[in-house]
Parts: C-alpha cells; structure tokens; sequence
C-alpha cells in the first residue's frame, strides 16, 4: 500500500471542476511536485489533501505511522495532523516574538497533548529535542535568538523543524522556496530531500522555480484545467510534448534542456 493513494479526486464550484477525476500515488521517502500554470488545480488539490477543501467525490487513503490505513476525505486539518501529516506554507507560520527554541517547544508540548500544563513553567519541556531539531535544520546556533531576527529562508527552516516536531509520515510544503534566492532554495530542499531519505516521510510539495523541481522531485504530476496532463519522472516531464505546449514554452523548454 502506498503511503497516499488519491482515486478519482473531483473538486467543483458550481460548474467549474478546479479539481477532475486526479488520481495520484505517493510512496514513504519519496517527493513529489504539483506543477501548472495558474488555474491548473494545484492549490485546490494540494488544500483538499491538506483538509481545509472539500472533495465532491473521490476517495484519499493515508497510511499512519502505525501502518494503519485511512480514508481521509473530508477529515479535518487536526484529524489529519494526528494521522502524521504535517505542512509548511508558502509564507512561515512561526510565532516571530519567541526564540526558535521556544516555538519548537510548542510544537513538541502540542506533540504531546501537553496544552492543559500552562499553569507549569513550559520553558523545561522538551528542551533537548527541540535543540536536536534545530540541529537537524542547520540552526542549533540560533535557538535563543528570536525568530523575527532571523532571514526568510531560515524562518523557512524552522517551519521544517516545527514539522518535523510531530513526526509526519507525510509533509505538505506549498511553495517551500517562495521567495528565497537560488543557493538558499537548493539548500532548503536539499535538506528536505535528506529528511525526507533518513526519515522515511512522503513529501508533496508545489512549486514555480523549475530548477526545484526538477532537482529535487522523484516524481512530477502536471495539472492544467483541473486535470493531470502527465505523470512521470522529471526526465519524462521535461520531455513531453504536450507538457511543453501547454505549461513550459519553447523559452522554458529551452532553458530546462540546457539546466540538465
């Protein structure tokens, strides 16, 4: 059994189907990308798996960390989260005030169900794990510093250390590189890629830098109007014709022949 299995997955709002008959198969340490032009699908796929959309029909399957398979249409971002999937957003969802340490901590005290220990002091809890997670990300040196004085591209490393805090079996990371520049965007996935290889975690992620993608995705899946267009390797998706017709053009195409 695959890690995520999608079968005919259909998203519609009123008569336009942003999401049509999608199905997809994602193994334990494997990444794989969503790509497409805009209005593909891709946000409305990648938010029905993460729980905040609702399918119209279909039917998704999560093996848990147990080995325990779920159907989890329709199951709520919580319920998902406590089924082993975690996710990072395109712009970091950490708490910019707390240190790094501190907000690595509460995703650990969360990981435990320790939420209704407020009236004891939190700042003990964890403490080692959540400096051996920030090691993990490149960031140990930095666990007293607060988060707003950080770069962009670390604010994104420590949203993967957050993640990593509740030991996903599947990681959701929509535009893991947004706006970071190029040495910062291959070291991040890089590292991902890694984590992803040591720690047996399913990664799906999307992503605009082609250079991502096709430098760090073992598969690729192309949307165009809702639909997959193609499904493959980066080599068979680099070199598909209507790949290139439809979402690359003869400049990116030219580009992407010369970057392999």
């Amino acid at each position: 059994m695959s890690l995520l299995k999608a079968q005919n997955l259909n998203v519609s709002f009123g008569g336009n189907h942003a999401v049509n008959q999608v199905s997809f198969e994602l193994n334990a340490g494997e990444m794989l990308a969503f790509i497409g032009p805009n209005g593909a699908g891709k946000s409305s796929l990648f938010n029905l798996i993460g729980g905040q959309l609702k399918a119209s029909s279909g039917a998704l399957f999560l093996q848990d960390k147990n080995q325990k398979t779920h159907n989890i249409l329709g199951a709520s971002p919580q319920a998902l989260w406590r089924f082993g999937l975690g996710r990072t957003f395109q712009i970091p969802a950490t708490f910019y005030s707390f240190t790094l340490l501190e907000n690595v901590q509460i995703a650990l005290m969360s990981h435990h169900k320790q939420w209704l220990q407020f009236w004891r002091s939190a700042r003990p809890l964890h403490h080692q794990k959540a400096l051996d997670l920030l090691a993990q990300v490149g960031l140990a040196a930095y666990a007293q510093t607060p988060c707003q004085e950080l770069s962009y591209g670390d604010n994104k490393r420590l949203e993967l250390a957050i993640a990593l805090a509740h030991q996903p079996c599947l990681l959701l990371m929509d535009e893991p590189t947004a706006g970071m520049p190029s040495t910062e965007r291959q070291a991040l996935m890089q590292l991902t890629k890694q984590l992803a290889h040591e720690q047996n975690i399913g990664v799906l992620f999307t992503e605009h830098s082609m250079d991502v993608v096709f430098d760090f995705a073992d598969k690729i899946i192309v949307l165009a109007r809702g639909q997959v267009i193609a499904s493959g390797s980066p080599s068979y998706i680099q070199n598909h014709q209507l790949v290139q017709e439809v979402y690359f053009g003869k400049k990116m195409t030219q580009q992407l022949q010369q970057h392999s």
